[in-house]
C-alpha cells in the first residue's frame, strides 16, 4: 500500500489480503499449547506475557505466574488477585544487588520445583515464567533441564518465558519468539523508573 493508490487500487489491495488471510486461516487445523518466549533489551517483555495472562484469567482458565530474580511479586499480582491465579516471587533481587550465586541458585531451584508441578497440572492452562530467560542465562537451572521439562509438559499448555537472552535452545523449541528491541530509553536521559510504568 501506498499513499498514492487510487481508491480502486486501494480495494484491490485489501480484497487480494483478505483472500490471503482466509486461505492461511482456513489452512490453520492445528491447535496446541505453545510455547513463547519474550527476548530482547528493550522494555515490554513481561508487561506483554503480563496481557496475555489477563486473557487467559479472562477466559476462566487457570494460571501461574512465577517471577524468577524478582524479591516480591509484581504489583499488578494485587489487582489480579483471583481463585485461578497462583503468583508467586522466588528472587531475592536484581542479581547485581544480591551477588551471591548459590543463594541465587537455591531461590531458582525453589521456584522451579512449583513450576513443574504446574507443568505437569491439566488444569493448569497458563504459565508466565518471568525473568526464566536469565536465569538460564546466568546458569542458575540447567537448560537442558528445563528444555525437557517444557517439552513434555501437559498437553494444551500455554507457556511463555520472558527476560534478555533468551538461549537458542529455547528459541529454536519455542513456536512463538518476540524480541523486544530498545531504541529510546529514558533511564538513559537521567530520567527514573516510574509507577506503572517500570513497576
Amino acid at each position: 500500500m501506498t499513499p498514492s493508490d487510487t481508491s480502486e487500487q486501494h480495494a484491490q489491495r485489501m480484497a487480494e489480503m483478505q483472500e490471503e488471510m482466509r486461505r492461511r486461516t482456513a489452512a490453520a487445523r492445528e491447535k496446541r499449547g505453545l510455547l513463547m518466549v519474550h527476548t530482547g533489551n528493550g522494555k515490554g517483555k513481561s508487561t506483554a506475557a503480563l496481557g496475555m495472562l489477563l486473557r487467559s484469567l479472562s477466559h476462566g482458565k487457570r494460571c501461574g505466574v512465577m517471577q524468577f530474580i524478582k524479591s516480591a511479586p509484581d504489583r499488578a499480582e494485587r489487582v489480579l488477585r483471583s481463585p485461578l491465579l497462583d503468583w508467586q516471587a522466588v528472587g531475592d533481587g536484581f542479581t547485581w544487588n544480591t551477588q551471591d550465586r548459590e543463594a541465587d541458585i537455591a531461590s531458582c531451584r525453589r521456584g522451579w520445583q512449583v513450576v513443574q508441578g504446574w507443568l505437569a497440572d491439566p488444569e493448569v492452562k497458563f504459565i508466565l515464567l518471568d525473568e526464566l530467560n536469565v536465569v538460564l542465562a546466568y546458569d542458575y537451572l540447567p537448560l537442558q533441564e528445563v528444555l525437557d521439562a517444557l517439552q513434555s509438559r501437559v498437553e494444551g499448555q500455554h507457556v511463555v518465558v520472558t527476560g534478555r537472552g533468551a538461549p537458542a535452545a529455547l528459541i529454536a523449541a519455542a513456536e512463538l519468539v518476540t524480541e523486544m528491541t530498545e531504541i529510546k530509553h529514558p533511564f538513559k536521559a537521567g530520567i527514573q523508573a516510574q509507577a506503572g510504568i517500570e513497576f
